[in-house]
Parts: C-alpha cells; sequence; structure tokens
C-alpha cells in the first residue's frame, strides 16, 4: 500500500450525512497510478507511480521516453517516488485507485491555486485602503514604502502589489465522507486548492 496518490479536482457539492446535516465536499478522481519500480532510499521504502497515460509520441519526451522503455512500461505523464505504508512488496504494473482509501478516513490534499495575475494590494493582502473621498489622490494606491532615513530600505516582507496566486497550498485534515470505488472517486469535506481538472496529491495522514 502507498501513502500518496495523485487525483484529479473535479469540483465542489453537497451532500446530506447521517444527522441530515448539509456537508459542502470536493470531488476528487483518484489515479488510477500504476507501479513502476520499487527501491530502498535513505531506509525507506519507495515507490515510483506514473500518473495519466501519454500516447502520442509528439507529447513523449526522449529521456524520459528511453527510461520508461528500460522499465518496459507506458510513457506517463508525471512520475512520483512515495513512500510505502507497509513492508509488503509491490508489483510492478500494479495499479492504484480510490480503493486505498475508506470512509472518515483524514488526508491531506495538495494543489496549486488559481492564478490571478498581477493584483494590487488591497486584493492580494486585504489592505483596507486609503481615503475615498474627493480630493483624495491615494485611494488604493500603497502610499510610502520606506523606513526613514535609517535604515532607509524597504523592509524584507513588506506586503506589496504582485503576482497572485498560482503556488502550491496543502489543505490538511480533510475527512473522506464517501468513497465511490465504480467510478473512482472520493468526497472530501470542505474544499481544496486547485481549479477544476486540475492535478491534486491526495496524502495520508501521518505520511512523510
Amino acid at each position: 500500500m502507498i501513502t500518496e496518490i495523485f487525483g484529479k479536482k473535479v469540483g465542489m457539492t453537497q451532500i446530506f450525512d447521517e444527522k441530515s446535516d448539509l456537508v459542502p465536499v470536493t470531488l476528487i478522481k483518484v489515479g488510477p497510478c500504476v507501479a513502476l519500480e520499487e527501491k530502498d532510499v535513505a531506509n525507506k521504502k519507495i515507490v515510483k507511480i506514473g500518473y495519466e497515460e501519454v500516447t502520442k509520441d509528439k507529447q513523449k519526451k526522449k529521456p524520459l521516453a528511453g527510461y520508461f522503455n528500460k522499465l518496459g512500461t507506458s510513457y506517463f505523464k508525471t512520475v512520483k517516488e512515495v513512500v510505502k505504508a507497509s513492508a509488503d512488496a509491490v508489483e510492478k504494473g500494479s495499479t492504484f485507485d480510490a480503493k486505498i482509501f475508506e470512509v472518515n478516513e483524514k488526508v491531506d490534499v495538495i494543489g496549486t491555486t488559481v492564478g490571478r495575475g498581477f493584483q494590487g494590494g488591497m486584493k492580494r493582502h486585504n489592505w483596507s485602503g486609503q481615503p475615498a473621498a474627493h480630493g483624495h489622490m491615494m485611494h488604493r494606491r500603497p502610499g510610502s514604502i520606506g523606513c526613514r532615513a535609517q535604515p532607509g530600505e524597504v523592509i524584507k516582507g513588506k506586503t506589496m502589489p504582485g503576482h497572485m496566486g498560482n503556488v502550491r497550498r496543502t489543505t490538511k485534515n480533510l475527512k473522506i465522507v464517501k468513497v465511490d470505488s465504480e467510478n473512482n472517486l472520493i468526497y472530501v469535506t470542505g474544499s481544496c486548492a486547485g481549479c477544476k481538472n486540475s492535478t491534486v496529491i491526495i496524502r495520508k495522514i501521518g505520511a512523510k
């Protein structure tokens, strides 16, 4: 068994639990991921998995194509080394999907936030803004950013306008409320980073 697996964020919806409470959930299509090889790294049992098979030759990179030919497997778009949860051997070519998860299990979901492009400080950092009355000319501008004559520089880490979003974020302790093995879907409580159809990593709690 592995501790991490790739998935695709389908979107959000809501379901009713056993107490008839409305629960917002995120649907994630898990895998399928294929085991490529198994090895030991720093006293850890590692399995290399592949996700999203590539069939068109023009989409394959020659160095990676040589690696997959050496393994004797199909070409995969994404490859990742994950830690094994048990000492049992994993056969090359075995497939992992939603069946590795159970209801009420908690997981961490790693995704890339939606990119917002270049944004000002009010949107990017939730500034309150300067006076908006007539005659005032600063409104949404940052204003003075200096620090007197001493030290006479902009302090490192100051909130400023800039690129917003498109960063890796981990949402922790999401509870799995439903597992749909037929359609390879899991329903996790709340939201996670990423837009629709974006690739995410689902990690079992306690895995490094």
